[in-house]
């Protein structure tokens, strides 16, 4: 009765604990998402655009190896040697670029949208067990979004698809054939409402200036053949003969609040802002207050840099950075066991406070997955102890007893 006497004495006062809210925003899980189709469906443009919105990292099957080959990993240089010799890189290679991926750091700071996993082809592994192997992630996915279209739709749509074989840009029919577009056109002037006029005509604008539209370019597109409409029917059959039963099985499995089903025919844009809403509606939690904010000045005072870092970008009205319990020191370098002061040239905020990493390299494993340099025992400030005294009087047996007692290293 007392602690119920003492709240009401002070309505005012936070009785949120800002530290146990951190550590619990720490300890969560990041939001991950699948998005499942047909095959040409839109998964990889709709992931894409997710990713970008909802700050995840996109995981797709070309994505990884371009990333691996440009980085130059183990995985990328097995891949460029297989390109160079004119050979097609195995499923089993992909499938384990993409599982390495989702076990990165990155990942499991920021949470993924994995498209094209499983795929329909089961040279190293069947459906079902990609999907298995879904199942056993540690990071397993939150939200399935399924992208429904129907057969003949979706056959058309692909068969209208162009490629310019100099970008390699892939476009729709209503982005290359004239009658198409101009039908288009005249629909919207049929049905537009006074709110969207201005767009419709920046819309015009945009496309009078795409030099996809002049004549000289038309004649340069090409039809892939996997664009042709015989071999676009007979990849939406295979799917339903292998894909789609197991995808129905994970689907009923799925708690109904998390499985989002969109309709193909409408523009990726328009699935982005349904996707949106319903997440926002399932799940509140998520938040973009895993960006980070970097300031890269050349101040040599913290409290100079506080007062450049604090006006930078705020989170709400009359809200300030602030400094965190680590001051001035590097976290990464103390999770190493080192006290380094931090660079101000290498200053980032994070749920609205600061840290200051001491090199290029801290940085990036700090921007990759902070969470093990912030969660508690840290900041721990490392003990140096020094032994000394006459030869054979012990100090090694000394250092070894202190470095076993405290756990650490001699």
């Amino acid at each position: 009765m007392a602690s119920q006497e003492e709240k009401q004495a002070q309505p005012f006062t936070d009785i949120f604990d800002e530290d146990e809210a951190e550590k619990s925003f720490l300890l969560s899980k990041p939001t991950c998402f699948i998005v499942l189709g047909k095959p040409g469906s839109g998964k990889k443009t709709l992931a894409r655009k997710l990713a970008q919105i909802w700050k995840c990292i996109f995981i797709e099957a070309l994505e990884v190896i371009q990333t691996n080959i440009h980085e130059e990993t183990e995985y990328g240089l097995k891949c460029q040697d297989l390109l160079f010799k004119g050979q097609s890189i195995s499923e089993e290679l992909v499938t384990e670029m993409i599982l390495k991926k989702i076990e990165s750091p990155e990942v499991a700071h920021f949470g993924y949208v994995l498209s094209g996993f499983p795929s329909l082809s089961e040279e190293y592994m069947t459906v079902s067990q990609q999907i298995q192997k879904i199942k056993n992630l540690k990071l397993k996915p939150d939200f399935l979004i399924n992208i429904k279209c129907s057969d003949y739709d979706l056959c058309q749509r692909i068969s209208g698809q162009r490629q310019h074989p100099d970008s390699g840009q892939v476009y729709q029919r209503n982005q290359w054939d004239p009658d198409v577009i101009e039908k288009h056109k005249k629909e919207k002037d049929q049905h537009e409402e006074e709110n969207e006029e201005e767009d419709e005509e920046q819309e015009e604008e945009e496309t009078a200036e795409d030099p996809l539209m002049m004549s000289e370019f038309l004649h340069q597109l090409v039809q892939r053949p996997e664009d042709i409409l015989e071999n676009a029917e007979e990849r939406v059959g295979m799917y339903k003969d292998i894909m789609l039963h197991p995808l129905e099985d994970l689907m009923a499995e799925q708690d109904c609040q998390y499985l989002i089903e969109l309709d193909g025919n409408q523009e990726p844009d328009e699935l982005i802002v349904v996707s949106k809403l319903c997440t926002n509606l399932n799940k509140a939690y998520v938040t973009s207050d895993r960006n980070y904010i970097y300031c890269y000045c050349c101040f040599n005072k913290q409290d100079e840099l506080l007062r450049v870092l604090s006006s930078y970008k705020l989170i709400a009205p009359r809200y300030r950075w602030r400094r965190s319990r680590w001051g001035q020191a590097c976290p990464v370098a103390l999770k190493e066991g080192d006290i380094i002061l931090g660079n101000p040239d290498l200053a980032v905020s994070f749920l609205g406070k600061m840290y200051v990493l001491s090199t290029p390299e801290a940085l990036k494993k700090f921007m990759l997955n902070p969470r093990p340099y912030l969660l508690p025992p840290m900041p721990l400030p490392p003990c140096k102890v020094l032994v000394f005294g006459p030869p054979f009087s012990g100090r090694t047996t000394i250092c070894n007893l202190i470095a076993h007692k405290y756990k650490g290293k001699v």
